[in-house]
């Protein structure tokens, strides 16, 4: 019989002299800074790939493979007889002669007007959108990082606009990496929302003052940025991306700044509604009224600027992995937006029935947990218990791993940016099935809500004309 070949485990017979000599040097404050710049580097490094010449980032084109497969459902011949019968339409390019045409995403979304208004209309070419009704805000939310919290929110919002939808991306995740995706550039904080709830917080103050000084009492005064702010409008701080109907509230490392700032207005300002400040400076601009979705990536923390995120969505969806762990992590998570939303309710509700005011509530339209970076292979018992204990809370698709998507991550960008000529058409369809699949059971949440709203008002109407 051989003998056992096994070595002793790494961890015995180290010599403490030869650690000694690896070691480096103890690290001072000035350390960290050089840590961040190398790191700072290799981010600009690892941006640039997705960049072109001139340093910005550029969509792809659309084959007509894509096109006719994917985002227009009309059979490549009828296609192209479309738009040979009509040379007004975008006629794409080919990179070879009697090549396969290609097309930016700006002329797929005018030819798909072409077909919505020309071709059957048994055919969903357009996404169902009912007039009337505000954009609906999609909170992605979990205090564990790791969990591909932005990375969902990013594909999620890709999904719709290649599906013809109007989206705003709002980042207030302070590490600022969809803001990287969406290759937005950010100077300070005053690029961020930051300058939006300090005009909120501003118009509380002068409404105050105003009342003080009715009372005969001294205003308090509004200091440099507070003043500065209230000159910032939500139009001043969207940027167009390199997606035709994606546009970016962009964030960077000052944004934090907030969570410091927040608490100290909250303290002079004790009536300050802190948790509406975004919701109401979207309102105030109409913002809910030029698009048809906002996706808020939130920070993995339930700080200020995750409340402001919670409390001004629609639609809350929180990834988690298939592991005891995030699953425990995220039952905390749920207690936690109990217990804050709950106590700001009851310090609210107390002041008004003292007033003899309307009680408040918040409500979520729909709130669902999706398991992502899953492993069929090696979750699967603990996906269907998972499933067991959160029933309809947790959506039934699980969002698997593919090497497309450690792919398109490596080159800061998200999957449907990748072009599928560096894999092939199979290995491209396999790896976005898994992401298409999590848009559709979004999509068929959304448009129940919106089904639901717009029925809601059409009884409305219906009641106040009897």
């Amino acid at each position: 019989m051989a003998k056992d070949s096994v070595g002793t485990p790494p961890y015995f017979n180290i010599d403490p002299d030869a650690a000694l000599a690896e070691l480096d040097a103890p690290l001072s404050t000035a350390g960290f800074s050089r840590i961040a710049q190398a790191c700072a580097q290799g981010r600009a490094d690892l941006a640039s790939r997705g960049m072109d010449e001139e340093g910005q980032k550029r969509l792809r084109l659309f084959s007509t493979w894509e096109i006719t497969r994917y985002l227009i459902p009309v059979a490549q011949a009828h296609f192209r007889r479309v738009l040979k019968q009509n040379p007004d339409l975008p006629q794409g390019r080919s990179e070879t002669e009697g090549g396969a045409k290609w097309f930016t995403l700006d002329e797929v979304l005018r030819l798909r007007s072409h077909f919505a208004s020309e071709g059957s209309k048994a055919k969903e070419y357009r996404p169902y959108r009912p007039q009337g009704l505000a954009a609906k805000l999609v909170a992605v939310a979990n205090f564990k990082g790791g969990v591909g919290k932005t990375s969902t929110c990013a594909h999620l919002a890709m999904s719709a606009a290649l599906d013809g939808y109007k989206v705003l991306v709002i980042d207030l995740d302070s590490q600022g990496s969809m803001t990287s995706i969406f290759g937005g550039k950010v100077e300070d904080e005053w690029q961020t929302v930051f300058p939006l709830l300090a005009r909120h917080y501003a118009g509380y103050l002068r409404a105050e003052n105003q009342r003080r000084m009715d009372r005969g009492d001294a205003p308090q005064p509004l200091d440099e940025t507070l003043s500065e702010a209230l000159g910032v409008t939500t139009r001043d701080i969207i940027q167009k991306t390199h997606w035709p109907n994606i546009d970016l509230i962009g964030a960077q490392l000052n944004l934090y700044w907030a969570e410091f700032q927040i608490p100290v207005w909250r303290m002079n300002g004790r009536g300050w509604k802190l948790w509406d400040a975004l919701t109401d400076m979207l309102q105030a601009d109409g913002v809910l009224d030029a698009y048809d979705l906002v996706f808020i990536d939130t920070p993995p923390a339930l700080g200020y600027l995750t409340i402001n995120g919670l409390a001004a969505a629609d639609i809350l969806l929180v990834p988690l992995g298939a592991s005891f762990l995030e699953f425990d992590s995220t039952g905390r998570f749920f207690d936690m937006l109990h217990s804050t939303f709950a106590s700001i309710e009851e310090g609210e509700n107390m002041a008004a029935r003292a007033l003899g005011r309307d009680e408040m509530a918040f409500q979520w339209d729909a709130v669902r947990a999706v398991i992502t970076r899953y492993d069929d292979n090696q979750q699967a018992e603990l996906g269907a218990l998972m499933q067991a204990y959160l029933g309809r809370t947790l959506s039934p698709h699980r969002q698997g791993y593919t090497a497309l998507i450690g792919q398109a991550g490596e080159q800061v960008s998200g999957i449907y940016e990748a072009d599928y000529r560096d894999f092939n058409r199979e290995t491209y369809a396999r790896g976005r099935e898994t992401f298409d699949a999590t848009y559709a059971a979004f999509k068929r949440l959304l448009l129940g809500i919106w089904r639901r709203e717009e029925l809601a008002a059409k009884k409305t109407d219906e009641l106040g004309a009897a």
